[in-house]
């Protein structure tokens, strides 16, 4: 067993954060406790470090805690770059001051961008979201977890896809699953397993080569691959215009009669950059 406590640039408001994440039924957290469990894979080794906030927004400390010793370093970089425990929130919040977005970031100062546990899973996530209200989207994750990943330590571990890619396009439809979106998690799991698409390429690749290469698989749209730039690799200046809760958003926030069209919205967001994620991020809280 190790811990290590972990001190963060504020503002950070670990309680947002926890809100946000109570949204997916598969995330072990408890709010009381002000805890969460974060299971991932470090080389294919599966790992779950329980993260739990000690401080307050305004000097926020972590207890993390995990089991293997042996990858205690990697398993700290990990959780922090999930947290986004190295980006200056104060200087984002400087920024959005100074806009129409400000009264919304005074309302949720110190939320940070947290991103999915996996990037895989992310993609997948992704996939399995498409064009599904929130409720069912969630539900459909949850069954593909708990029917292919496994349970260490009392939370779930999502499944590799090396195993997602052996499956039929019958298993995924007994969870109901459609049969072109089985389609596209068991075909986009075979490229990873077989290499032909590494996601930790895409680390390196600029948003516009993210999404261009994403695109090209079969199943996965803009939307999908900025969602992945998003809460997979944590790219600071995303804006997916065709996000439904980003448009009622902005219609709410300037009054509009109807849905912002895709030159309103370029010409409203024109000065949230470089932090476009962030207002993104504020924007979907404003009216969850």
């Amino acid at each position: 067993m190790w811990e290590k406590t972990v001190h963060v640039q504020p503002p950070y408001n670990f309680d947002r954060v926890l809100d946000r994440l109570s949204i997916n039924p598969l995330i072990d957290l408890n709010k009381d406790k002000r805890s969460v469990k974060v299971p991932f894979y470090i080389k294919n080794e599966p790992v779950v470090v329980t993260v739990k906030a000690t401080g307050t927004i305004e000097k926020p400390t972590f207890v993390v805690t995990g089991t293997q010793t042996d990858l205690m370093e990697q398993a700290l970089q990990q959780v922090s770059h999930i947290f986004q425990w190295d980006v200056p929130l104060d200087k984002i919040q400087a920024h959005f001051l100074q806009t129409d977005l400000r009264d919304i970031f005074i309302e949720h100062r110190g939320t940070p961008l947290v991103l999915d546990f996996d990037p895989y899973f992310c993609l997948m996530k992704c996939i399995i979201h498409q064009q599904l209200n929130m409720t069912f989207a969630y539900t459909l994750t949850s069954r593909f977890v708990t029917t292919f990943g496994e349970e260490i330590e009392g939370t779930w571990v999502h499944p590799r896809p090396e195993k997602i890619a052996e499956l039929t396009v019958e298993d995924l439809r007994e969870l109901q699953f459609s049969g072109r979106k089985a389609e596209y998690v068991i075909d986009t799991s075979k490229l990873i397993a077989a290499g032909e698409l590494t996601l930790n390429d895409l680390k390196s690749k600029t948003d516009d080569e993210v999404i261009e290469t994403l695109v090209k698989v079969r199943g996965i749209g803009k939307w999908t691959a900025e969602n992945f730039l998003l809460f997979a690799l944590g790219r600071p200046n995303l804006f997916p215009m065709a996000d439904i809760g980003i448009q009622n958003a902005i219609k709410k926030l300037y009054n509009l009669e109807k849905k912002p069209s895709y030159e309103q919205m370029e010409e409203y967001s024109k000065p949230w950059e470089p932090y476009l994620s962030y207002a993104s991020l504020y924007l979907w809280r404003s009216i969850e």
